[in-house]
């Protein structure tokens, strides 16, 4: 039965944070791109008024996607008036209690769904819970988006299901222990975080993620931002692992972004593009909108970055000269650019001169840098990111790890260590290997997105075919 005998229409809910926000705006384009000769999908997504903006300017290329605002809960205790993402957020301590907030959207939520055409399928964040019970209520198929990728998902599960942490006297924040179901990779009880940082607040977390995770339960199946090809083994893991909804690989997503229009160049663009007249490699610094850096930390950082003599740009909203002390931005005028607007990453990975990526190891940056074939340097710091750091340093081997002294994920990282790393991922033979094994993964994340014969691709015909199927046994039509 031909897909395109349907009309879908399809929600998409994401998170209200920069990193879940757009994977599931670059999932719309790649469902509108899917059919885009025979125009079968209509896309409607879901936000609230302060972010709408940065939504309605991201899909602009797309104006055919629908965009709804619900208005965001008002005096939320904790909550600063006018905060509606957690970018916003005096600190990620808050991230439960906003969560948590984002209930109050339901009957908003609700009471438009009934406005609305008939939907197909709904793709809403594992964070908001609470869109299973409204999906259930309408009897729509939900997809989950958690915006992990299935390596961090299969190796949580595994250690989950054995209890390898479930004792706490036992073993030590800092120790490796063997995953069972995957012998040959060693993790620390300190390599899972949940979100929060303060210790009073763990029971919520805990109550939270359980909540989010019985919610997933229900649903149709995950739609992950990756590509069978990078991770086959940990897919398979996932989707043979009991009753579980099933994983669809559909990323990846950033491969869906449109060519960059020929506006005028900023500043740092200017640079790089004398670096690589130069002949210069540049290594690109930034740690995603989330990563909390003490001073302390940043100027060691900064000191790091100096002493490897490598030339950097870097991205940050500190002011690293009011904190290090003037004289540092002279130091550096011919080998660093320290750069505290917005930009656009997808832009500065893509350019010749970028050749290494020190980064926080946030799933979309790492997943970015794979697709340009630019290998990374691995300073996890939050959520699942020492999962993906396991994943791109030991796993697929296309980035070096950046070692804290005490071996924790929140430790101290010293100039020496950070200076000798990037050494390493420049100019040393393991930074060689990986930037030729992140070639080559590039060239299969490319391949995964082609029309007709792409995994990825392959995966979507199936969703929408899938769903055909079961509206039809139903008796649904449009």
């Amino acid at each position: 039965m031909s897909v395109s005998t349907h009309h879908h229409h399809v929600v998409l809910f994401p998170y209200m944070s920069k990193g879940h926000i757009i994977p599931l705006l670059q999932f719309g384009r790649l469902l509108l791109r899917h059919h885009r000769k025979e125009p079968t999908i209509t896309v409607t997504v879901f936000t609230t008024p302060k972010n709408q903006p940065f939504i309605s300017d991201f899909l602009s290329d797309t104006p055919e996607i629908k965009v709804i605002s619900l208005p965001f809960p008002e005096n939320i205790t904790g909550i600063p008036p006018g905060v509606e993402n957690t970018e916003k957020l005096p600190s990620m301590s808050l991230f439960v209690p906003f969560t948590r907030a984002t209930k109050l959207l339901q009957p908003f939520f609700e009471e438009t769904l009934k406005t609305l055409p008939k939907v197909s399928f709904m793709v809403s964040d594992g964070f908001l819970w609470w869109t299973s019970e409204s999906a259930a209520k309408f009897n729509i198929p939900r997809f989950v988006s958690y915006g992990m990728n299935s390596y961090s998902a299969a190796v949580s599960i595994s250690v989950f299901k054995h209890e390898l942490f479930t004792e706490p006297e036992s073993k030590s924040d800092t120790e490796p222990v063997t995953v069972p179901d995957f012998p040959w990779i060693k993790v620390k009880k300190c390599d899972f975080d949940h979100g929060t940082t303060e210790p009073e607040e763990s029971g919520a977390a805990l109550e939270l993620s359980m909540d989010q995770i019985k919610s997933t339960t229900t649903s149709h199946g995950f739609l992950v931002n990756s590509f069978y090809e990078l991770e086959s083994a940990f897919v398979d893991y996932n989707n043979n692992s009991g009753d579980k909804p099933k994983s669809w690989c559909v990323g990846p997503l950033c491969l869906t972004d449109p060519p960059k229009q020929g506006s005028a160049k900023p500043a740092w663009i200017h640079w790089l593009d004398q670096k690589r007249e130069e002949g210069r490699p540049v290594l690109y610094v930034a740690f995603g909108t989330q990563a909390e850096i003490s001073n302390k930390q940043l100027m060691e950082l900064a000191f790091g970055l100096e002493d490897s003599k490598v030339n950097f740009l870097w991205v940050t909203r500190k002011d690293v000269e009011e904190i290090i002390g003037e004289g540092f931005n002279d130091r550096i005028r011919e080998s660093g650019m320290i750069v505290r607007d917005w930009v656009d990453q997808w832009e500065i990975l893509s350019h010749e001169s970028v050749k290494g990526f020190l980064s926080h190891c946030g799933w979309n940056s790492a997943q970015e840098s794979i697709c340009v074939g630019v290998p990374l340097l691995a300073w996890p710091m939050m959520a699942e990111q020492p999962l993906n750091a396991k994943m791109v340093v030991e796993e697929i081997k296309v980035g070096v790890r950046v070692e804290t002294e005490d071996g924790s994920v929140k430790g101290f990282v010293t100039r020496e260590e950070l200076s000798g790393k990037i050494k390493e991922l420049m100019e040393g033979e393991t930074g060689k290997t990986a930037r030729k094994n992140v070639k080559e993964y590039s060239k299969m994340a490319k391949a995964a997105l082609v029309e007709g014969t792409g995994s990825s691709w392959k995966n979507l015909d199936m969703i929408l075919k899938e769903l055909c199927k079961s509206r039809d046994s139903n008796g649904a039509s449009e």
